[in-house]
């Protein structure tokens, strides 16, 4: 049934940039904002050696504080909004479901692409605030500072984000639709892959919670250029209803964020401990409680707001239940290993990896969620090593274990072996140098968001700029994997190039054909 004559590197983009950019075929766009990704990625990370670079000893080193707040407002920006937010769903999402579902291609393909090149539109409009007068504003773009204060590009970045959200919300649609309408014969809801459980969950998030932030951005934006009354109490409204509405989105966005690494993670616990996955279908229904549960716990991020401390203790109660589903999944995972016979490729020690660190977020994540704590703590560095666990120890290390998995399903080689180890442990090693210590100057005080601190806390900093540097060099790694890859250096892929996969990815050859499905498979 398949040529593999007919397979596409689809790491190599030299067949011209029209073929590529007007293209409708899942797997060019998905290898498209993972390339896209990437770059937004190296220059949100170098945003963050420049920080860790001023904060390596007390006292101003190469940055003032203006700069400093512009530092950490275009990194907070540019990682959650370019980076964290599309690169698993939009990137790998986009690649791998019609794969695993056995469809020619999602159900939308125009709106696919127009997802795409509306992340590119919304990257342009950061592209015009770094190229102007830059962000001061956080990247939670706080009223009424920046509706009356900020004298920076708020405006562009509130524009930037409106479209970025569209773009959510279109590839939202697309993967319902095509989870929904494009299974193959035999594939009922509990047959499908754990990774679309986490993609379909996702989806419901993208498209309830996205119009809220992009509404609310507008209305800064508005506010900045009419002089409404919305957020500025001065003129009848209230800057706290900014922060209802904004974290109405971005709770649930942590989980946009998180939720398909974590489904990830269960194909490549599976495939590596060569066993079906413990406990299924409670998995598969963790994943939706997740996303049902983030859209009702928004206001733990507001408990030193000024709202009621009955309304906080409601928030903080419903919050302890998030926990409940994510412990599901990590106790199942644990209980498939249990007697597996477990082959420990680059995959897999990034997926083992993610348990541990994801649990260190999550259980400081407990730490946050009760009231007298998260006084104390709260816009301290714990906060910042908290939520650094989560996404970058969780989201990212997923996106790494997701990017060695399928690399062979790209480009029709596998990924350097001795290259991936070593990306691997030097990041693991400095990511735990760089934000574990985090937590201990949190818990002694030390604020977030600040261009200087206490010299009682100068050998942490040290550490912690050491870390910060070695993790963000360790990339080169996966870069070099990724362009060997690309010009096809290294072992030639089989179709089922991990023993143990069982998707119907790993049914087509590697690298996957341009036209992979003509008829749909039957699932037994």
């Amino acid at each position: 049934m398949y040529d593999q004559s007919q397979g596409v590197n689809y790491l190599n983009c030299s067949r011209g940039f029209w073929s590529w950019f007007g293209t409708l075929d899942h797997k060019r766009l998905g290898l498209m904002y993972m390339w896209s990704v990437m770059g937004a990625m190296l220059i949100g990370g170098v945003f963050a050696m420049v920080m860790r670079l001023e904060l390596f000893a007390p006292g101003q080193q190469f940055v003032d504080a203006e700069a400093f707040n512009q530092l950490f407002t275009l990194h907070g920006a540019i990682m959650v909004f370019l980076v964290i937010i599309p690169g698993v769903p939009a990137a790998l999402g986009n690649f791998a479901l019609p794969l695993m579902l056995g469809a020619k291609d999602v159900a939308f393909p125009k709106l696919n692409r127009l997802s795409y090149h509306l992340w590119v539109v919304g990257a342009l409009f950061f592209v015009g605030v770094l190229l102007t007068t830059g962000l001061d504003t956080g990247w939670t773009f706080y009223a009424p500072y920046s509706t009356l204060h900020s004298q920076t590009a708020v405006v562009w970045a509130t524009f930037g984000a409106f479209f970025l959200g569209f773009s959510s919300i279109f590839t939202g649609i697309n993967f319902i639709a095509t989870i929904h309408k494009m299974r193959p014969p035999g594939m009922t809801w509990f047959k499908l892959p754990l990774f679309c459980w986490g993609l379909y969950a996702t989806a419901i998030m993208q498209i309830l919670a996205t119009p809220v932030l992009g509404i609310t951005l507008l209305l800064v934006g508005v506010e900045r250029m009419l002089g409404v009354g919305i957020f500025n109490p001065a003129l009848g409204g209230d800057p706290v209803l900014f922060q209802h509405l904004f974290w109405f989105y971005s709770h649930p966005a942590v989980y946009i964020m998180v939720l398909p690494p974590l489904g990830i993670i269960s194909e490549l616990i599976a495939t590596y401990s060569r066993k079906h996955i413990f406990g299924y279908r409670f998995i598969a229904m963790s994943s939706v409680a997740i996303a049902l549960v983030g859209f009702i716990v928004w206001g733990h991020h507001m408990f030193v707001s000024g709202q009621s401390a009955l309304t906080s203790i409601v928030f903080s109660a419903i919050t302890f239940f998030v926990a409940i589903p994510s412990a599901i999944k990590v106790f199942n995972w644990v209980a498939t290993l249990y007697k597996g016979s477990i082959v420990m490729k680059a995959p897999m020690i990034y997926a083992l990896s993610v348990i541990w660190l994801f649990g260190i977020g999550g259980m400081t994540g407990l730490w946050l969620t009760t009231l007298q704590q998260d006084i104390h703590l709260h816009d301290t560095y714990f906060v910042v090593a908290h939520f650094h666990y989560v996404l970058v120890s969780g989201a990212v290390f997923s996106m790494f274990a997701a990017a060695y998995y399928w690399l062979p399903k790209w480009s029709g080689v596998m990924p350097n072996k001795l290259l991936g180890e070593l990306h691997f442990w030097s990041s693991l090693i400095s990511v735990n140098l760089l934000f574990f210590p985090m937590h201990f100057v949190g818990l002694a005080g030390m604020p977030r968001r600040y261009a200087d601190y206490a010299l009682q806390f100068a050998d942490y900093n040290f550490w912690i700029s050491i870390g910060g540097f070695w993790f963000g060099l360790s990339q080169l790694l996966f870069l070099a994997v990724c362009v060997l890859c690309a010009m096809k250096k290294g072992e030639k892929a089989p179709a089922r190039s991990w023993e143990g996969a069982e998707g119907l990815e790993w049914e087509v050859p590697s690298p996957a054909p341009f036209h992979t499905y003509d008829t749909p498979p039957v699932v037994k």
